[in-house]
């Protein structure tokens, strides 16, 4: 029984735990400053309740990384009911701000005058996409409001991990239990399906070189978007002696037209991973684009060493 001057005697106290000392310290927990722009995901394709879904678990990692964050979702093709348009969301933030402005003030606080960006916008988009990244831009260019447009996720360490999990989750890569390190994989050779023409393929074949060296297969990138890209990538992968292939989806999902991974696995004759949708590393990466904009915090690091 304690007592009201604390535990009673034979009880063992609990102290507080000093705080460890050196290099082997916990950092302190990165929170959102006060008055942080709004972190504005842009949601390519046609949206629907799966679509929205991904994003708004995207958005929860990102919130779960980063204390205090304010989010927001923002579609390219949305209708301003069910799914509101970036530029419907931007609008929407800056007059938030400016809305907290003029009550702190009318509550005697003293603020500073909102300066920078309202929105930081970041792409749902793991490789470049020319045509996306206008449509973007050209949103936030219409809604008037001050905001930043990000670089798209990839090319990136986390994105290899997260091919190599979509991988093994379809059987075609195998994974053991001591962090993901290959032991053997199903698939001889990776075509990297991407979407975007020549420039997306380019940087795909740098994360496919990451993705090469964790399962210690060849690797090759290849345009969804481009007639005969996938079926000619199989071709010569099998020409220099890869006879299971597989091919993986260097996409989030969202920008991925309907039917279109289907059409080139069946033209290529492999199967095929699902797109990388809400996986961690997709949140994480989607922070870091938000956080390097206000440089607040580092990048996230890569994969460890396998």
């Amino acid at each position: 029984m304690s007592s009201p001057t604390g535990p009673a005697s034979g009880l063992p106290v609990r102290m507080p735990r000093p705080r460890q000392p050196g290099r082997h310290r916990r950092p302190e927990p990165v929170v959102a400053p006060e008055g942080a722009p709004t972190l504005v995901l842009a949601v390519p394709g046609t949206p629907s309740s799966a679509i929205r879904g991904l994003a708004e678990e995207v958005v929860s990692i990102a919130r779960s990384e980063l204390p205090g964050l304010e989010a927001a979702i923002g579609y390219v093709d949305g209708d301003d009911a069910e799914y509101p348009t970036l530029g419907s969301v931007l609008t929407g933030s800056a007059a938030l701000r400016d809305e907290r402005y003029e009550l702190a003030k009318a509550a005697g606080r003293e603020v500073a005058e909102p300066e920078g960006p309202a929105s930081v916008v970041v792409p749902l988009l793991a490789g470049p996409d020319g045509a996306l990244i206008r449509r973007i831009r050209q949103a936030v260019l219409d809604s008037r409001a001050t905001a930043e447009l990000t670089d798209v996720l990839g090319p990136h360490p986390l994105l290899a991990e997260a091919l190599h999990v979509r991988l093994s989750e379809a059987g075609l890569a195998r994974a053991d239990r001591a962090r993901l390190f290959t032991v053997a994989t199903a698939a001889d050779g990776i075509v990297l399906a991407t979407v975007g023409g020549e420039e997306a393929v380019q940087a795909a074949g740098i994360t496919g070189m990451l993705l090469a060296a964790r399962l210690a297969v060849p690797v090759m990138a290849a345009a969804l978007d481009q007639d005969g890209a996938i079926a000619a990538t199989a071709e010569e992968l099998r020409a220099s002696g890869s006879a299971q292939l597989a091919l993986a989806p260097y996409l989030v999902g969202p920008e991925l037209p309907e039917g279109l991974l289907e059409a080139a696995a069946a033209e290529a004759g492999c199967p095929a991973a699902e797109p990388l949708g809400a996986y961690p590393a997709i949140g994480k990466l989607v922070l870091s684009q938000y956080t390097t904009a206000l440089g607040i915090a580092p990048q996230p690091q890569g994969a460890q060493s396998r």
